[in-house]
């Protein structure tokens, strides 16, 4: 039973005792009945006065109440005139503006914290309670390859594939670096924040390629240089000695003239051989800015395709050009891409051997390039050394064409992988040329 019907039951009550009580002195006297006629009025409208005094601020704290339920901090009272109820009115009025200010300024931080990860560079991940993603900004899209849509609600563990081993193992407060398909290097921290009293993880990805890839670049032009000097300085003066030693050929007696010839051309051809394989490395030092032109795509590779078709055919491969049906125009440098897609090309011809397939597919919307081969794949044990400069799984491999095949790509600000699916026999390299 509330209060006010607990008053209104008491007041009921009184009354209709002092009604009793006048009606039994009706019998008695006129003028008591009269008075206590007068006392009932009187005491009616005390009644009716003090039950608004007590129940209207009880009326406007449940109001109050009410909007601090639906969150509306917009509502106030005007003061009444009557001074216990103006002190409430007052207070509750300076507790509504507080908590207007307060939500104000919190959706004014979150506001500020959304438009901050939207605009990071790094990638942010948040994690729900049980890892389930349940946010993802545009460089965390950028760096998975994949759009938020297809990303919200998945448990890290079936994220895409070296991203799900990685963030899996990841504790929180600690980081990992780690390579994705040889090319790009990233690090990430896992860490957690406080909101409404519970925890909640995020994942911060950081890309380190460019800065590896500047120190590595760094390096290994300082030491290419310093070995084409020495290597070319030294070739140049023992092939000048060498070719001044023909002269005395003639000399010789004629059973001894042809094994000196012959011993001089070795070392000649030795010394050249030497100077070449040096300026195969000058080359990627000295590798040109692009020179980017409006480049028809499509026919670039019908011609790569038609001058390699000699050597596919010799080795019994099929290639099979599946065009997009618009027309696929890139501004790039021809002649470096055309660099890049050979040594692709003849990578997956090494990879197949003899019998096999290469698929050179495009499509439009996004621009990309993908050349696929059914060699025996890649080993994952090599997968994450594949663009360290001078890396090889070839016996005499200088390690240079994917190398340049890298500096080529990363300066033009195309996005490329290489995948391999050792079950399928499957390897297929990508090159995204809207970056």
């Amino acid at each position: 039973m509330s209060l006010r019907t607990k008053f209104i039951l008491f007041a009921a009550v009184m009354h209709l005792l002092l009604a009793v009580m006048a009606y039994l002195l009706l019998k008695e006297n006129v003028y008591l009945f009269l008075g206590m006629e007068l006392v009932i009025f009187g005491s009616i409208f005390i009644t009716t006065q003090l039950y608004s005094t007590f129940f209207k601020p009880l009326s406007l704290i449940r109001a109050g109440i009410q909007s601090i339920k639906a969150k509306d901090f917009s509502t106030k009272f005007m003061g009444v005139g009557q001074k216990e109820l103006d002190e409430l009115i007052n207070v509750y009025n300076r507790m509504i503006d507080q908590l207007r200010h307060e939500r104000v300024a919190q959706a004014e931080k979150h506001y500020f914290l959304e438009k901050l990860i939207q605009a990071s560079p790094a990638g942010i991940l948040l994690l729900g309670f049980d890892n389930q993603v349940e946010h993802v900004n545009p460089a965390a899209e950028l760096y998975l390859q994949q759009p938020a849509d297809s990303l919200l609600d998945k448990h890290v563990s079936q994220l895409p594939k070296v991203w799900a081993e990685q963030l899996t193992q990841l504790q929180t407060g600690s980081s990992i670096t780690f390579r994705v398909n040889g090319i790009r290097t990233y690090r990430c921290h896992r860490a957690h924040f406080l909101d409404r009293g519970f925890q909640h993880y995020f994942v911060l990805i950081e890309e380190l390629t460019e800065a590896i890839l500047q120190n590595e670049r760094q390096a290994y032009e300082k030491v290419i240089r310093m070995m084409s000097h020495e290597v070319n300085n030294s070739a140049g003066a023992v092939n000048s000695i060498l070719g001044s030693l023909q002269y005395y050929a003639p000399q010789l007696a004629d059973d001894h003239r042809d094994d000196f010839d012959n011993a001089l051309q070795v070392a000649i051809d030795r010394n050249t051989n030497l100077s070449r394989f040096m300026a195969n490395f000058a080359n990627v030092v000295r590798l040109p800015k692009p020179k980017k032109t409006p480049t028809d795509l499509h026919a670039l590779l019908r011609n790569l395709a038609l001058l390699m078709q000699p050597e596919f055919q010799r080795r019994t491969i099929a290639c099979t050009l599946q065009l997009a049906p618009q027309p696929l125009v890139v501004l790039l440098d021809q002649q470096q891409m055309e660099q890049v897609l050979l040594n692709v090309l003849k990578n997956a011809m090494e990879a197949i051997g003899d019998t096999g397939e290469v698929t050179i597919a495009t499509q439009v919307n996004p621009a990309q390039l993908t050349i696929t081969d059914t060699g025996s794949g890649i080993p994952e044990s090599v997968r994450a050394s594949l663009f360290t400069p001078f890396f090889s799984t070839k016996e005499y491999g200088q390690g240079i064409g994917l190398t340049m095949i890298r500096e080529i790509l990363i300066n033009h600000g195309f996005t490329f992988s290489l995948e391999s699916d050792q079950e399928k026999e499957v390897t297929l390299f990508s090159i995204r040329f809207s970056g």
